[in-house]
C-alpha cells in the first residue's frame, strides 16, 4: 500500500497505511458520525490525518486509542474538540509517562538525523482520553454499532480492541503487527509488556470471529494470521518461562524459538 492511502476495508471502514514506523490507522462512518482509531505521533502527523478524513467525510468524529504508545496517540490534538476514548490504564500511561515519551522520541529522532520530526513531537501536547473504558463499551455511530473491549495486560496493560461487527473487521492496536517477515518485531516487546497473558488478549480477538484484522503496524491479515501470531507468542511465553526455570539456556531458546534472534531476545528479556 502506499504511503497515506485510504483502503476500504468494507462498507465505510478504512484503513490508513503511513510509511512512519507502517503505522496503521483507522477510520469507521456512520450515519450521523465516525471513528477514528489512533491519531499518529505528533500533531503535524496528527494534522495530515485529519485532513484526509475530512478528504471522505464532514461528518463529527469521535477519536479511539488503542493504547498510549506516542506513534498511536500523540496526534490527537489535530481532532480537538471531541471525545477520546480509551481504556482507563491509557490515560494514566500519557498522564505519567507521556513527557518522558516525548523527550526520548524526540532525542531519538534528532539523533537519527531527523530534526524536523523531532521537533514536531517537541511541540505536542499530549491530550489526555476523557471517555474511559474499563473492560466493554458499545458506541453508536449512528446506524452502526462498534464495540471497544480489553482482554488483559498483553502488548501493554491498556490494549484497547475496536470491532465493526457488521464489517467482520477489528482493529487490534498492536496487540498485531505484521513485520517485514513475520509476526513481530524486538521493538513489541518493552517494559509494560505481559506476555504470558499476550496470546490469551489474542484468543479475545480471535473469539470475535473476525474477517479482517487491522495490526497497528503493517497491512491487514486475516483470522489465520492472527491464529499464528498467538502460537508465537505462546512459543515465546514458554522459552521464556523455561529459561527462568533453568531449564534452558538463552542460547538453546533462541535455537528453539519461531522468531529471530533479536526478536526472541527482546521477549527473553522481559521482567
Amino acid at each position: 500500500m502506499a504511503d497515506g492511502r485510504w483502503v476500504n476495508l468494507g462498507d465505510g471502514v478504512y484503513v490508513r497505511r503511513h510509511e512512519e514506523l507502517d503505522l496503521s490507522t483507522g477510520l469507521v462512518l456512520g450515519e450521523r458520525g465516525c471513528l477514528v482509531v489512533d491519531t499518529r505521533g505528533d500533531a503535524a502527523q496528527g494534522g495530515e490525518l485529519a485532513a484526509a478524513v475530512r478528504e471522505l467525510t464532514t461528518l463529527p468524529w469521535t477519536v479511539v486509542l488503542t493504547h498510549a504508545h506516542f506513534d498511536h496517540g500523540f496526534g490527537t490534538a489535530a481532532f480537538e474538540p471531541c471525545e477520546v476514548w480509551a481504556h482507563e490504564g491509557c490515560r494514566a500511561v500519557l498522564a505519567a509517562e507521556g513527557p518522558g515519551d516525548r523527550q526520548r522520541w524526540a532525542r531519538r529522532y534528532r539523533d537519527e538525523g531527523r530534526a524536523d520530526v523531532a521537533a514536531a513531537l517537541e511541540a505536542t501536547r499530549i491530550v489526555l482520553p476523557d471517555r474511559l473504558v474499563t473492560g466493554r463499551t458499545e458506541l453508536n455511530l449512528g446506524g452502526r454499532r462498534v464495540v471497544l473491549d480489553h482482554f488483559g495486560p498483553a502488548h501493554t496493560g491498556h490494549d484497547l480492541v475496536v470491532q465493526v461487527p457488521d464489517a467482520g473487521v477489528v482493529f487490534a492496536g498492536d496487540l498485531v503487527e505484521h513485520a517485514p517477515g513475520g509476526s513481530f518485531t524486538a521493538e513489541s516487546f518493552g517494559p509494560d509488556t505481559t506476555l504470558h497473558a499476550w496470546p490469551s488478549a489474542l484468543d479475545g480477538v480471535l473469539a470475535l470471529t473476525p474477517r479482517v484484522v487491522v495490526p497497528g503496524h503493517g497491512e491487514p491479515v486475516d483470522r489465520e494470521f492472527t491464529q499464528a501470531a498467538r502460537e508465537t507468542l505462546a512459543r515465546l511465553a514458554a522459552l521464556r518461562a523455561a529459561v527462568e526455570a533453568g531449564e534452558l539456556d538463552a542460547t538453546r531458546a533462541r535455537e528453539l524459538s519461531p522468531c529471530p534472534a533479536d526478536v526472541t531476545d527482546a521477549a527473553l528479556a522481559l521482567q
